[in-house]
């Protein structure tokens, strides 16, 4: 099960925070800090699974955005690395082309519906780009008329 998602800039810099189980606000700042800390201080040669308390971390590097997705430990790994890289893909085709995580952050709403059509309950319900970008359009389409 996914526990959580995390979107972190280079500097460590939370941009994105995704929640799938409660965590107290106090508890989640502590837990990114040390989330962030244990993945971005690893040379690129290393592995992109590292176990962090609790919690199995997956995390990928996109330019200067990093990708961490907290799982459980009966979760498989390499399902979830492809799973990210299938997020990225979806937003690459929304926003025609991620260059770093600008763009993005002015359409939070947006990557937060994505993210909702691809991930219910920490459980992976939909990886069909099309299918998952299809609300977004269509609000889309209603905004424009």
């Amino acid at each position: 099960m996914i526990k959580f998602l995390l979107m972190v800039n280079k500097q460590g810099q939370t941009r994105l925070s995704k929640y799938y189980e409660p965590v107290d606000i106090g508890k989640r700042a502590a837990l990114e800090a040390g989330v962030v800390r244990g993945c971005l201080s690893r040379r690129k040669e290393e592995c992109s699974f590292v176990e962090y308390k609790d919690y199995k971390l997956v995390y990928r590097q996109y330019a200067a955005l990093f990708i961490v997705v907290g799982i459980t430990e009966n979760e498989n790994e390499l399902s979830i690395y492809e799973l990210m890289h299938n997020f990225v893909e979806v937003l690459d085709k929304y926003f025609s082309r991620v260059v770093g995580i600008g763009r993005i952050m002015f359409h939070l709403d947006k990557v937060h519906i994505i993210l909702d059509e691809m991930i219910l309950n920490g459980h992976v319900v939909e990886t069909n780009r099309n299918r998952i970008l299809a609300p977004l359009l269509a609000l889309d389409k209603m905004a424009e008329s």
